[in-house]
């Protein structure tokens, strides 16, 4: 029998990316503990009901002897589990000392206070490790613990390198197009990103242009246990309004630094592993004395660039660091945190059968690949338009959600009709729908053409000077202005060197409003920049067919 004795939920995450090493085994049997005295450890208790694991009470773990004790945190009092125990890490690189709890200055993990028993003995038969230099920190601190360590890699580690190919199919499933995705990396404690700056994530959202970028924050469970869920839903309502992904606390998160472009972290050890991948990373640590100088974390941060507390730069600022990054330099700042890159869970199998005095199976130990993260819960309906007008017809569109507030005065409001609240379709220059799938209508339904509809919609909402808009087709919308007749507005595609990128066509539409607001005629064309793409847009008088179609 083998047991997985947690303290915290974060510490069962850290166990439960073991479990391929026993796979199809029928020899083991597996079962959870929860290891008391942790303030996080309710929590823990419900994410093994979660898994579906087979729990112990502790009274009865501690009464029953087991072929191997598995855990990922030194605290608690594990010495009364019976069988050999192996230690593994609590996370990456050993970088954090905790003030109050322990050796002061000493890396949670390695603190001799909690790897040696009152009486001097060790606390485990096997200490696993990802790197030798951790071996080295800790023969430094206690050379008998040392003795029996060995380095095996790091099993999350394992599952971010054999997921790296799914990228694509992440960035699918999150919704994120070419948009950049910025994914907000926060440990837990008072020098945590999201404790010094909690209202980076709605900052960021206000000032980054919705098309070009994407927002996730990755929370460490720790901090969602001490917010608790009603707490932390409040606290990010504004930005999980305008986007925001917020992935669950145990694989979903590490699906969202796959597909990131760009991450931005404080001193917690979750951002090494995306590093590891080489993806960019911008620092949003402030300093303190929870970071321990010289360790693999430190080392990062001291070397990458650093987001200012001015929310108006980030978008230069990450806009810079897109462009300066070169392959491989972050992945080359990792190599102090990781070892036995690919080979991780064959290194940990082969240590732990040789403590069950057992040859392991045949099959190989593969790791679980991350899942599909879950779409964007909320994805905003109204926005406030900035346009600039460029050479040769350039009409630039920079939109933002509109219940934040925008950086610049700006042009115009735009809003799904329908969709959007009563207060923003009231007061939007441009009001919009997207059309419903050409599937048969029900009997007895009324079925509104894009000609009336557009028609009544700026009837319904007199007043000023307005443009009514339907999106058929990435490529195809149907638009008109109260005086002018209705049109067929057709986007083409930008290439580029994977293939061609179509921007949302509402954006292409408040560019097109933009130009029959200063233009009469309408013109025949123009060009709309979105960052740093440029789609050509044809402009002419719709044709029956098309102003007879459905919507």
């Amino acid at each position: 029998m083998v047991l997985f004795a947690a303290r915290s939920q974060n510490a069962l995450h850290r166990l439960l990316d073991v479990l391929p090493v026993f796979a199809g085994d029928s020899r083991i049997r597996r079962h959870f503990t929860l290891v008391p005295g942790s303030d996080f450890s309710l929590d823990a208790l419900d994410a093994i009901e979660r898994a579906g694991g087979h729990t112990l009470p502790w009274a009865e773990a501690t009464s029953r002897g087991f072929d191997l004790v598995l855990a990922a945190s030194p605290k608690g009092d594990l010495r009364a589990l019976h069988g050999p125990r192996v230690l593994l890490p609590h996370g990456a690189g050993f970088n954090k000392s905790i003030p109050g709890e322990g050796t002061e200055d000493s890396a949670s993990g390695l603190d001799p206070a909690h790897l040696m028993a009152a009486d001097g003995g060790l606390l485990a038969d096997l200490y696993a490790f990802a790197h030798p230099g951790q071996v080295s920190r800790l023969a430094a601190v206690s050379p008998e613990a040392a003795a029996r360590a060995k380095v095996v890699g790091d099993p999350v580690l394992e599952r971010f390198l054999d997921s790296a190919g799914r990228r694509d199919r992440y960035r699918a499933a999150l919704r994120s197009g070419a948009r950049r995705l910025v994914v907000l990396v926060s440990t837990w404690g008072p020098e945590s990103l999201l404790r010094r700056r909690p209202s980076l994530p709605a900052d960021l959202a206000a000032v980054l242009p919705y098309d070009e970028y994407q927002l996730a924050l990755v929370v460490h469970p720790n901090e969602r246990v001490r917010l608790g869920t009603v707490d932390l839903a409040q606290h990010l309502e504004p930005a999980v309004q305008a986007g925001l992904i917020l992935p669950a606390a145990y694989e979903e998160w590490a699906s969202v630094a796959v597909a990131a472009d760009a991450l931005v972290s404080d001193h917690g050890s979750a951002a090494l592993y995306a590093a590891a991948l080489d993806r960019p990373l911008l620092a949003a640590y402030e300093g303190g004395t929870e970071l321990i100088p010289g360790s693999p974390m430190a080392t990062l941060l001291d070397a990458v660039p650093r987001l200012g507390p001015d929310p108006a730069t980030a978008p230069a600022t990450l806009s810079d660091a897109l462009r300066a990054h070169r392959p491989g330099t972050v992945r080359a700042l990792t190599d102090s945190a990781f070892a036995e890159q690919g080979n991780g869970l064959d290194r940990l199998r082969t240590e732990l059968y040789a403590l069950l005095g057992l040859d392991p199976p045949a099959v190989p130990a593969i790791p679980r690949l991350l899942p599909d993260p879950t779409p964007p819960p909320v994805t905003p309906s109204a926005f406030a338009v900035r346009i600039r007008h460029g050479e040769r017809g350039l009409i630039h569109v920079a939109r933002h959600p509109a219940h934040l507030a925008p950086p610049t005065p700006v042009h115009h409001l735009a809003a799904e009709a329908g969709t959007a609240a009563t207060r923003y379709t009231q007061g939007a220059a441009l009001l919009y729908r997207r059309a419903a799938p050409p599937d048969p209508a029900p009997a007895g339904a009324v079925v509104r053409t894009a000609a009336d509809w557009t028609d009544r919609t700026l009837a319904d909402h007199p007043g000023g000077r307005r443009t009514a808009a339907v999106v058929l087709s990435p490529a195809h919308c149907l638009l008109r202005t109260r005086t002018g007749p209705l049109l067929a507005v057709r986007i083409a595609p930008c290439p580029e060197p994977d293939g061609q990128v179509y921007p949302d066509p509402a954006a292409v539409l408040s560019a097109v409003h933009a130009a029959l607001m200063t233009t009469e005629p309408a013109p025949a064309a123009l060009t709309c920049g979105v960052g740093e793409r440029v789609f050509a847009v044809r402009l002419s008088e719709a044709s029956p067919d098309e102003a007879a179609l459905p919507v």
